[in-house]
């Protein structure tokens, strides 16, 4: 059982480190008893922040990028904080793409952030002290 302990990892946002931070997150994952089909969702939200985080944040730089992993109990919830230091940003601010529409007619891009709305019980942003932070909230 989770024991309400805080993990950070603190990584240069590239996409090259994406493993690196897949691995952090499942590590903590799997200690927490998370369910496979509940970390494959929570897998596919993480790798779409960070990849939009590793190429957008401090276009054309690069920057730290934090991975916070909070899990607590009753009931088990696992809290994965973003932050970066990039260009303010808000992700949640963007209309969620119409999936009704055939591909080639849709706007290009916001897939992925909607995407991951709807695997996450929650996603939160705020900017706060020159930062961008992003909680992604599964409980399980």
């Amino acid at each position: 059982m989770a024991d309400n302990t805080i993990q950070e990892l603190t990584i240069e946002a590239v996409t090259e480190n994406l493993e690196q931070v897949m691995e952090f997150v499942d590590v903590r994952l799997e200690d927490a008893g998370c369910p496979p089909k509940v970390q494959m969702q929570i897998d596919v939200a993480l790798e779409e922040i960070y990849v939009n985080i590793a190429n957008y944040a401090y276009n054309p730089e690069t920057g730290p990028a934090t991975v916070r992993v909070d899990v607590s109990d009753e009931p088990v919830t696992v809290t994965i904080t973003f932050v970066d230091h990039g260009i303010p940003y808000d992700p949640l601010a963007k209309a969620d793409p119409d999936v009704t529409l055939p591909a080639e007619e849709r706007d290009i891009g916001g897939l992925g952030i909607f995407m991951t709305k709807k695997l996450m019980d929650d996603v939160v942003y705020e900017y706060k002290d020159g930062s961008n932070i992003l909680r992604l909230i599964k409980k399980f």
